[in-house]
């Protein structure tokens, strides 16, 4: 496994949607976090749990990531959350994204889930997200 495949690919998510204009819109500047602060300011973005399983040929190194990005809502039902969901999944699938020392196959959504969290305030959407990298 290459873990700097991983966090090159982490990295450009992360820019990708600091840099795209309706997420910022619709939430505000700085709320897409790689680590959750500890007291967030709603609605925010968190890059989440990632699986990288191996993705190599007999010739080519590559590997398979599993992403899942989470989009955090109090805005008193589940609609805010929906919403930032359908951005983040416009902003990052298919995207051309450039990683550094790797290249992006491709990006593709694949699954999200709304929920209501325990206490009944908050609302998160999870996207789960899939993507093949190959070495250079």
């Amino acid at each position: 496994m290459s873990a700097g495949a991983a966090v090159a690919l982490r990295r450009a998510i992360h820019a990708a949607l600091v840099a795209d204009a309706p997420l910022t819109a619709a939430m505000g500047a700085g709320r897409v976090h790689d680590v959750p602060p500890a007291a967030p300011e709603f609605p925010y973005v968190t890059l989440g749990e990632a699986q990288v399983l191996d993705w190599s040929t007999a010739t080519e190194g590559g590997a398979e990531h599993r992403l899942t990005l989470a989009c955090w809502s109090r805005q008193g039902g589940h609609g805010e959350a929906h919403a930032l969901a359908h951005l983040v999944q416009q902003a990052l699938h298919d995207a051309p994204l450039v990683l550094e020392g790797h290249r992006l196959v491709n990006l593709r959504f694949s699954t999200a889930e709304i929920r209501r969290e325990p206490g009944g305030r908050t609302y998160r959407a999870l996207l789960r997200f899939r993507a093949v990298t190959e070495t250079g």
